[in-house]
């Protein structure tokens, strides 16, 4: 895709935007067995319901604060630096809306089902999770095809970096290690390695001996056989 700009970015200084690819694997996961999990649940089992429920309070929190860090400090700094590239920017902060609002659906059909774990309640809330997973994954093929590009050329490492300096901040410390978990399962060695790399010494240290027995307990725990 061509593009003409203001600003472009020496290619010394440009970022590795690959690691919001693997972010994405996550996210795509984590959206679609949820909505597996929650329709297998039995009805009346509120205490599988409770699980779930907390599973997906944390994945709307991860999604959230991982759009909100875009929504403040990559699309506005796009598109002061792009101009035919400026279309790609909007339809990503359309979609972002578009998504909030899937999510929005999803949490409010989660009250009832967790209450009561019944039938219809779930059948409510599965069919809103299978919604939002159909239009999350939409946004993220699209980010990655088209918005991608447009960051790697118009955004320094300093600026790119500050996505995940953002995520640091907005999320609770507890929830660090789960969301780390949740970036790494499906990553590939290399790629894991390098992620752990970026890390300082004490906190790979930490997801070794806390971080990662602690998030294979909590994955067996929410997926079950599944």
């Amino acid at each position: 895709m061509e593009t003409t700009s203001t600003t472009q970015t020496p290619a010394a200084d440009r970022p590795d935007t690959h690691s919001m690819v693997i972010v994405h694997r996550g996210m795509r996961r984590e959206s679609r067995l949820l909505a597996r999990l929650v329709a297998a649940v039995a009805p009346g089992d509120t205490a599988r319901a409770a699980v779930l429920a907390g599973h997906f309070r944390d994945y709307r929190l991860g999604l959230h604060n991982h759009h909100h860090g875009e929504d403040e400090l990559l699309w506005p700094v796009l598109l002061g630096r792009v101009d035919l590239g400026a279309d790609v920017v909007l339809r990503m902060e359309a979609q972002h809306e578009r998504v909030a609002e899937t999510l929005a659906r999803a949490e409010a059909a989660l009250p009832a089902w967790e209450a009561t774990a019944g039938e219809a309640e779930r059948d409510a809330l599965a069919a809103a999770l299978t919604d939002h997973h159909a239009v999350l994954t939409a946004h993220m093929d699209d980010e990655e095809t088209a918005l991608l590009p447009l960051a790697a050329q118009h955004l320094t490492a300093h600026e790119w970096n500050a996505l995940g300096e953002h995520f640091l901040a907005a999320t609770p410390k507890p929830k660090l290690l789960f969301f780390l978990g949740m970036v790494l399962e499906d990553a590939e060695p290399a790629e894991r390695a390098d992620m752990l790399a970026g890390l300082p010494g004490f906190a790979r240290l930490l997801w070794r001996l806390v971080g990662r027995p602690s998030y294979v307990r909590r994955m067996r725990a929410i997926r079950g056989s599944n």
